[in-house]
């Protein structure tokens, strides 16, 4: 019962203490069931891998108490334990870094020659719809001038029109007065005529019968 209690006392300080911990840079070391080269090797834990300290570790220690990531718990030697992550894994996971920011650089840089290649094409395109839209605007100003000048024609011929054919109007309606003045004109002069001439008749005649009464005396 006492060995009971003191296991569970163990235990808890164990997870109360606990800290995670670094293999050193070496290769690879043993992960053993007990504290000592005679205890089973359950597993090799290469460098940089983590694992959490359950015991605390003192410094006349030799074997340290941890668990790794999966789970199981067991025995390695202190001396490859460290606080720090691994300078080899720090820069390997630095190197990783720079080369994908190398990559991106050298991806940033190619997007960057694709922009300024659209760049230049759009002041290109930007220049030529500049030019363009002076045109239409000088055309539209154009337009706008010859059409007022275009309205006023219209406005000016169809005040025209109305006028010749109002005098149209009136030189028909002139005519057809004058037409008929002259049609009367020629009644009576041909009315003065015929009787100029029948009056003639009726004195020749007149002038006639008296010579012969004349000479019958």
């Amino acid at each position: 019962m006492k060995s009971f209690i003191v296991f569970f006392i163990v235990l808890f300080s164990t997870v109360v203490q606990s800290e995670t911990m670094y293999i050193a840079d070496t290769i690879k070391i043993t992960f053993r069931t007990g504290p000592g080269i005679n205890h089973k090797i359950v597993a090799m834990i290469k460098s940089g891998e983590k694992v959490e300290l359950l015991k605390p570790e003192e410094p006349a220690e030799e074997w340290s108490f941890v668990r790794l990531t999966d789970g199981k718990e067991g025995w390695v030697l202190s001396r490859f334990l460290k606080s720090k992550e691994p300078d080899g894994l720090v820069l390997d996971r630095l190197k990783k870094k720079h080369n994908v920011l190398k990559n991106q650089a050298a991806s940033t840089i190619e997007e960057n020659k694709v922009y300024k290649k659209e760049n230049k094409k759009l002041n290109s395109e930007l220049k030529t719809n500049k030019e363009i839209s002076k045109k239409i605007k000088s055309s539209y100003e154009t337009l706008k001038k010859e059409s007022a000048e275009f309205l006023e024609l219209k406005s000016n011929y169809a005040k025209t029109s109305s006028n010749f054919i109002e005098q149209t109007k009136k030189a028909e309606k002139l005519e057809e007065e004058l037409t008929s003045l002259l049609l009367h004109q020629n009644i009576k002069w041909f009315l003065s005529g015929a009787g100029v001439l029948l009056l003639g008749f009726v004195i020749g005649f007149s002038t006639k019968r008296q010579r012969r009464r004349s000479s019958l005396l």
